[in-house]
């Protein structure tokens, strides 16, 4: 199967010459890379990639205001009128092995969104202090409780669409910024009818530049599942081999 995965930038240009050729060490797998006004010249090291594999990495340079979501809907949207059969979301940041890319892919193949997870059986995280562990772990039960979404990693920014399966998904109607976005979008997906597994991974602090967290980011995505809510409640998923992994 042919693989789109894109990665949104803001301030990666170190990140960004370790990533890609990791990536790309897999067949069949391009990369689109949405850089959100990096002022830190990440723009022009994508552009320095784009070039030395033309043929399998594009760059997306966004304008208008800034923002996870935004970047995430550009590209996905530009990635559903593409010709890849799946289409990958993955962090800049290192802290997802490009090395667990064929797991996700082929995941994808039998269902309609593969989510890459921490706390699959099998999921690590490593080098994050207590806190975090914590507080990852406390959001993602709070998510679960509010929505009743039957997902372990509801906030994993490590995923896998079918590209037909994501085209089902409203993009256009999800609103949420910052991490939040991840959370509404497996909403949206839930409520169309698509089938979700998990696969586990190992997940690893970043090792160059700064967490993109901040408070706002958190008050929005404490927020957002309530908005959610405000909708026409999630169905209850049927038993299905994926719930079972």
């Amino acid at each position: 199967m042919k693989a789109l995965v894109i990665i949104p930038t803001f301030n990666e240009r170190d990140n960004l010459p370790l990533l890609v050729p990791a990536v790309l060490a897999h067949e069949g797998v391009h990369v689109l890379i949405v850089d959100d006004q990096s002022p830190d010249g990440t723009g022009d090291v994508a552009e320095a990639l784009a070039r030395a594999h033309p043929s399998r990495v594009g760059v997306l340079h966004r304008t208008g205001p800034r923002g996870l979501g935004r970047s995430y809907a550009e590209g996905l949207t530009r990635a559903i009128r593409g010709d890849a059969d799946v289409i990958v979301q993955m962090d800049a940041d290192l802290s997802h092995d490009p090395g667990e890319l064929p797991a996700l892919i082929e995941a994808a193949a039998h269902e309609d969104l593969a989510i890459g997870s921490r706390y699959q059986p099998g999921g690590q995280i490593r080098n994050w202090p207590v806190h975090r562990r914590l507080l990852s772990a406390g959001a993602n039960h709070y998510i679960r409780l509010v929505t009743r979404l039957d997902v372990r990693d509801c906030t994993s920014g490590f995923r896998c669409w079918r590209r037909e399966a994501l085209a089902r998904v409203p993009l256009d109607e999800v609103t949420s910024e910052g991490y939040a976005f991840l959370v509404e979008m497996l909403y949206a997906a839930v409520r169309a009818g698509l089938r979700v597994t998990e696969v586990p991974i190992v997940f690893v602090e970043r090792r160059l530049g700064r967490s993109k967290l901040s408070f706002p980011v958190l008050l929005e995505s404490m927020r957002a599942p309530w908005r959610l809510r405000r909708h026409t409640p999630v169905p209850r998923p049927e038993p299905h081999p994926s719930h079972l992994r």
